[in-house]
């Protein structure tokens, strides 16, 4: 019986260190989301709406025109589902089409998109086949070509990115069996070889494309020792590799076509050429890689929305309930409405983030992820409401339905192909975190040390000078400002208490964080529910904020301005309900309560309430088993031509 994965040992202090050096440090630009959770309404930021050139508009629009020919003549989403395997000439074709270099430059045989039209080619393909959407933003967001765009030495560039533009595909390798969100625990290695090699041993979990993949970005430790700084680094890998296995093609209740496996690496030689960045940055290159690569799961959330408002629209148009269509029926007409003003805002937010990304002129780190923490919240309610208004026929799948005549329309399949979303590329409860942290920078670049328990009284009192300085020049600017003047921001006309409110609620958000860093201080850290009320509420402010600036271009554009209005207008209603509840439950809430409930149910105090009941699951270990080694599996990897 082999030993168990000897992983390193860390404590939590440790891996928040960990964490914490990843993350960029520096605010070399200005950022709106980051300005919202200080208190400051940086309208500047974002209002007039960018706009892409229009070169950058007639390449895109051109390329979408291709795409939905193709995804309309050449993709079978329901064989895809039927099957849970893409077809290969599928995947040819998209090659041809140049869809596996849309974010990749020109002179590398890319096509150059844009941000906003990379992200507008997802939502379109996603539409027909989600799996097939993961596929193309597996490669491009997270896999291979991103890192080496942004990190990558010119020698790198030209030996890849042309691959990568027309044949090869990219797969991501972080996660493992035990270690998710914590890389501090990362266990695989890359030990040097000499000055022109590292050997890789390790075995990687849900490696999104890692069963089709022809290169690899491994994230792997290396030993710190005599000449090596050592650290979680980064190194594109060829996918076959001698010692490389895909041990197993893993099945989900969703994206059934998804190429995601178990992949272990044993003694694989990589050259230190294809080391991305220095050792230890790996951790840096990839957060860094996700502050735009986050942006393609809004995006495909944005193209869920469209679909279920499309099919809300038609079905309940036709079906009848009391002599009346179903939409006509209060009860029903609140989720289309929901629907239809939720995915008016999401696309603006993916949209105003995509468009900043493009200019390069803002950090858009935390607007990119909060368009994807509200994006997959949002869409997967979105999708739960279209299968109630459905009924029974929510419930049955596509094929069932068209077996016995009726419409085939798969709203049980998007429910299911969505779940993931709130998990994928940082989980709900990850992401909240990971905002929290970000929006209270500030504070801690003043006050941290005062909090930190490694610090000496002498840098505690530098820190407290420093904070009260701080504090003095910005608590008076949170009691009053133009949210309160009832003629501002009337350039936004019937919106202008929208953003009115924004302003105001800006300030409030601010002032209850800077309470609760008074009444926790190095608590604080521990209070997660609360920093994701934090979190939520500034999600709600952004949305808010870029919908009403979508509203207003539309609007000077004389392109639907009237019904965008009216879309914006139910949509910061129904989100000023969400925010004030939110307040609320800052500080009512049954937080402590939960604690306390959770001490008691991991101690078995209530092994009680679980009798009456039989576990159907199979029986096995909770997290297999990951020790170094050959593999004794059959190769699941497949090469499509």
């Amino acid at each position: 019986m082999t030993a168990p994965t000897q992983r390193p040992k860390v404590t939590e202090r440790e891996a928040r260190q960990v964490a914490e050096a990843a993350r960029e440090q520096d605010w070399r630009k200005p950022s709106f989301a980051k300005e919202l959770f200080l208190g400051r309404f940086r309208l500047d930021l974002i209002h007039p709406h960018p706009l892409p050139a229009a070169e950058d508009v007639r390449r895109g629009e051109a390329f979408l025109a291709r795409l939905k020919e193709f995804c309309e003549t050449r993709i079978d989403g329901a064989l895809i589902e039927r099957e849970a395997r893409v077809p290969d000439e599928v995947v040819t074709g998209l090659k041809e089409l140049g869809a596996l270099g849309m974010k990749i430059d020109p002179k590398y045989g890319g096509l150059g998109l844009t941000q906003v039209y990379y992200n507008k080619a997802l939502a379109l393909v996603g539409s027909v086949s989600p799996a097939l959407g993961a596929l193309l933003s597996a490669h491009q967001s997270i896999g291979v070509p991103q890192p080496l765009k942004l990190f990558g030495t010119q020698e790198q560039k030209d030996a890849f990115l042309p691959r990568l533009a027309t044949t090869d595909i990219s797969a991501f390798l972080l996660t493992e069996p035990d270690v998710g969100s914590d890389p501090a625990r990362l266990a695989t290695t890359a030990v040097p070889d000499g000055d022109d090699a590292y050997v890789l041993d390790g075995v990687k979990l849900w490696t999104t494309n890692g069963v089709v993949a022809d290169l690899l970005v491994v994230m792997a430790r290396v030993p710190k020792s005599e000449g090596h700084r050592g650290g979680i680094t980064a190194f594109v890998v060829e996918a076959d590799s001698p010692g490389i296995t895909v041990e197993h093609r893993n099945e989900f209740m969703g994206l059934r076509g998804l190429e995601n496996g178990v992949t272990r690496l044993h003694d694989v030689r990589v050259p230190a050429a294809n080391r991305i960045g220095p050792e230890g940055a790996g951790l840096k290159i990839a957060l860094t890689t996700l502050n735009t690569g986050r942006l393609s799961l809004p995006a495909a959330c944005v193209g869920a929305g469209k679909w279920c408002l499309k099919i809300a629209r038609e079905w309940s148009a036709v079906r009848e309930q009391w002599g009346r269509p179903v939409a006509k029926h209060e009860a029903v007409g609140v989720k289309i409405s929901f629907i239809a003003a939720t995915t008016f805002a999401l696309e603006a937010m993916v949209d105003l983030a995509s468009q900043m990304a493009d200019e390069d002129r803002n950090d858009i780190r935390i607007e990119a992820a909060l368009a994807k923490l509200y994006g997959s919240e949002m869409a997967w309610l979105m999708a739960d409401e279209l299968v109630q208004i459905r009924g029974g026929r929510g419930y049955e799948t596509a094929a069932s339905l068209a077996a016995r005549g009726e419409r085939g329309v798969p709203a049980e399949q998007l429910l299911r192909d969505l779940r993931i979303n709130r998990i994928f590329e940082g989980s709900t409860e990850i992401m909240h975190l990971l905002i929290a942290r970000e929006a209270v920078d500030a504070h801690l670049a003043v006050a941290g040390d005062i909090i930190d328990p490694d610090k000496s009284l002498s840098d505690k009192a530098k820190a407290g000078a420093r904070a009260g300085g701080f504090y003095a020049r910005w608590l008076p600017k949170l009691v009053a400002g133009p949210g309160q003047v009832p003629g501002a921001y009337a350039e936004f006309g019937e919106l202008a208490h929208h953003i009115r409110y924004v302003e105001r609620t800006s300030r409030k958000l601010a002032r209850s964080t800077f309470y609760a860093m008074s009444r926790w201080q190095g608590r604080m850290e521990t209070k997660q529910a609360f920093l994701g009320r934090i979190v939520d509420i500034g999600a709600e402010l952004f949305a808010m904020s870029a919908a009403c600036v979508r509203a207003a271009h539309l609007r000077a554009a004389d392109d639907h301005g009237r019904e965008a209005y009216r879309l914006a207008d139910a949509f910061c209603r129904q989100s000023r309900l969400r925010v004030e509840e939110l307040f609320g439950r800052l500080w009512a809430n049954t937080d402590d309560v939960d604690r306390k409930i959770v001490d008691g149910v991991l101690d078995g105090s209530y092994t009680w309430l679980e009798a009456g009941v039989v576990d159907a699951s199979v029986d096995g270990p909770w997290i297999a088993d990951a020790t170094p080694g050959p593999s004794t599996q059959k190769n699941a990897h497949r090469k499509i031509p």
